[in-house]
């Protein structure tokens, strides 16, 4: 972690700072991950991060509630971020997966999944979009059937981290209440459900266990609804209020990284004599790169600490995080491409690994087009 003072930043409390301080120390001695094998490297790593206490800030403590700590859940994504992308999205994908059970569940939901999850002895997701509904969820179109004493859950969804290696998915369904987003239920599913099969495994540019689920009369007990009927939207939104502020923590983890690699190349390159951080066009990358990552750390912590200190919403602070995060991320680890030369693109480098991982969170927890709609949505409702 070359540059630690944004750990004493307001934002931040004294427990924060070290909990950064000692992931980082545990992350920096992590056995080298296979990313040839992605279902098996995230199932260790969900395994090891729950062993070592890291997957605790991923869920509540059913025996002792408290509200999920946002900064903390920025701070680790941002830490494995910066360490390896599979380690990130392994701890990702626990909070996500069982945010809505944090959030809504009953004790009996919260007792039976969570200390499994926050000890990563059972894997978690969280399955909403559909092939013909990604950011516009009210147009979902597979249903869940009340059926006296079950649900019956048919269609598909895609797209799902996690998906095929899942132990539990939150899972999004229409049930009809209402037309449109207020038709939508929660539902907490178990992998071994009788109908659901997994359609097909999805390959990606940053390789990660992604994939098609489709159910065929699937059934659910009816104690696995999350909240009430009709509340799946709203349960789903909430969700994300929290999470997406973390892919930005995410994005800023990739940045830094490039950052760091960046430096390290242009002040220990040659060119004519002399190291490459000589070159004032060289200086003002770095400059650039450099006004990025604070200014995206700003954004990021500034959302994590609204959430913390009780604001029922941060849409729009968490839409501008991931917004300003993501796209300032992928220039700063283009430039640190451009730095380091061919170098730069040779397979299995770092900054050709982070020029490869940043591209999908422009994308999933609303792509970039959509975050500024919601932004522009929020500043013209105060006018």
């Amino acid at each position: 972690m070359a540059d630690r003072s944004f750990l004493d930043w307001p934002f931040l409390d004294p427990h924060h700072k070290a909990h950064a301080l000692a992931l980082d120390d545990w992350a920096g001695r992590m056995d080298p991950i296979d990313h040839h094998d992605t279902d098996a490297a995230c199932r260790a790593l969900v395994a090891k991060l729950g062993a070592d206490g890291w997957l605790n800030p991923s869920a509540i403590d059913p025996a002792n509630p408290a509200p999920l700590d946002v900064r903390t859940l920025c701070l680790t994504r941002e830490t494995l971020a910066r360490h390896d992308g599979l380690a990130d999205f392994a701890f990702a994908m626990q909070g996500l997966g069982t945010g809505a059970i944090s959030l809504f569940g009953t004790p009996a939901q919260q007792a039976e999944w969570l200390p499994l999850t926050r000890a990563g002895k059972a894997i978690s997701a969280f399955a909403l979009t559909e092939p013909q509904s990604g950011s516009d969820v009210a147009n979902s179109t597979m249903t869940a059937r009340d059926d006296g004493d079950a649900w019956v859950l048919d269609g598909e969804k895609t797209w799902i981290s996690n998906g095929g290696i899942a132990d539990v998915y939150t899972l999004f369904a229409r049930t009809g209440e209402a037309p449109g987003a207020k038709g939508l239920s929660a539902f907490v599913l178990p992998a071994d459900t009788p109908g659901l099969e997994i359609a097909e495994r999805l390959d990606t540019i940053a390789p990660h266990p992604l994939a098609t689920l489709r159910f065929t009369g699937a059934r659910l007990a009816k104690s696995a609804l999350l909240g009430q009927p009709g509340q799946g939207f709203k349960i789903a939104m909430a969700v994300l209020d929290v999470f997406r502020t973390t892919v930005a923590a995410a994005a800023l983890g990739f940045a830094r990284r490039a950052l760091d690699e960046a430096v390290t190349r242009v002040t220990t390159r040659q060119v004519q004599g002399a190291p490459l951080s000589d070159l004032q066009l060289v200086q003002g990358h770095i400059s650039d790169m450099a006004l990025r990552v604070d200014a995206s750390a700003l954004l990021v912590y500034r959302a994590a600490w609204a959430k913390d200190q009780g604001a029922p919403r941060v849409s729009r602070e968490a839409a501008m995080a991931k917004l300003f995060s993501t796209d300032e991320a992928q220039k700063v680890i283009d430039a640190a491409v451009q730095l380091h030369g061919g170098d730069g693109v040779r397979s299995g480098a770092t900054v050709e690994r982070l020029y490869r991982e940043i591209r999908a969170l422009r994308i999933y927890e609303g792509a970039s087009d959509v975050q500024k709609v919601i932004i522009a949505r929020q500043v013209l409702a105060g006018a």
